[in-house]
């Protein structure tokens, strides 16, 4: 059953414990009953899971994810906020806190250590500053995440489903696409937080894919050409990618003829292409390193 604690309790336990919350960390206390139960339902828990939390804060939904699942890990850099979480969730026996960087622990040793469940989900409100790599390294390198439920900065929601020649598509997106099914679920206002922020946020659903999207053979290269496609966005795809020198040697010349292989106008800008389009042209590459005697 979720439970909630009374947002006045955490509160006081804030203040009795002297606790300022610090924008650096981008420490913004998500205050409201109703958001916190449809974070639940976008979860869609069962009894056995398990669940990592990153970033619980005062425990507000560490205590709502413990009433309806297994166990819950929740990750807290900050270490003056370990005795404010103690009290808060004091009497709830399924929640390990561990104080740690989100961005350095590696989440699937981590569960598999204090759980011995291999796979498991990750509810978070994410503080904005660290939301993209957090993503990525979690979408990249958490074998053992079957599925996150994160609260995000509006605009980071709109770039994880974004399309093809869209303003918010890149290769934040391509990768968010590529490992998972982005949804957007529902807006949250800023007026719901404490301290409240400049910004209103969403929360999304990511799908982790069995499979990826398309088919890669060699993923550093597929990911090299989208990091070299979007990193000058005004140019075509055929000058931004020979910029990024991605095979030495190769020239604008030598990219339009590649592209042209993969069906690709070499005209076109990068920030156009599909995953699809990324794959083809990954494949063209690779079958032409290895006519050259050249390993991808």
């Amino acid at each position: 059953m979720c439970e909630l604690v009374p947002f006045a309790r955490v509160r006081a336990i804030l203040e009795k414990h002297n606790i300022r919350l610090r924008k650096s960390l981008g420490q913004n206390f998500l205050m409201d009953g109703n958001i916190v139960r449809k974070i639940m339902a976008a979860g869609r828990l069962l009894p056995e899971d398990v669940v990592v939390e990153i970033g619980p804060g005062a425990g507000t939904l560490t205590a709502a994810l413990a009433g309806v699942c297994a166990h819950v890990v929740a990750v807290e850099l900050d270490k003056r906020l370990l005795p404010v979480l103690e009290e808060v969730l004091d009497g709830l026996k399924n929640i390990t806190v561990v104080p740690g960087d989100a961005l350095k622990v590696d989440f699937d040793r981590l569960v598999a250590g204090i759980t011995g469940a291999k796979t498991y989900k990750v509810v978070a409100n994410l503080p904005y500053y660290i939301t993209t790599p957090l993503v990525m390294r979690l979408l990249r390198g958490g074998s053992g995440v079957t599925q996150l439920v994160l609260m995000v900065q509006l605009e980071v929601a709109a770039r994880m489903v974004a399309g093809p020649g869209s303003r918010d598509y890149g290769a934040f997106t391509v990768v968010v696409q590529y490992y998972s099914r982005p949804e957007v679920l529902f807006r949250v206002p800023r007026t719901v937080f404490f301290p409240q922020p400049e910004v209103d946020s969403a929360v999304v659903r990511l799908t982790k894919r069995r499979k990826p999207e398309v088919v890669v053979d060699n993923e550093d290269l597929f990911f090299a050409l989208v990091r070299g496609a979007f990193g000058q966005r005004r140019k075509t795809v055929a000058n931004a990618l020979a910029g990024a020198k991605i095979v030495p040697g190769w020239t604008r010349a030598t990219w339009e003829e590649i592209l042209g292989r993969a069906g690709i106008d070499p005209r076109c800008r990068g920030e156009t292409l599909s995953l699809l389009e990324f794959a083809s042209l990954a494949r063209v590459i690779q079958q032409r390193l290895m006519e050259s005697g050249i390993s991808g």
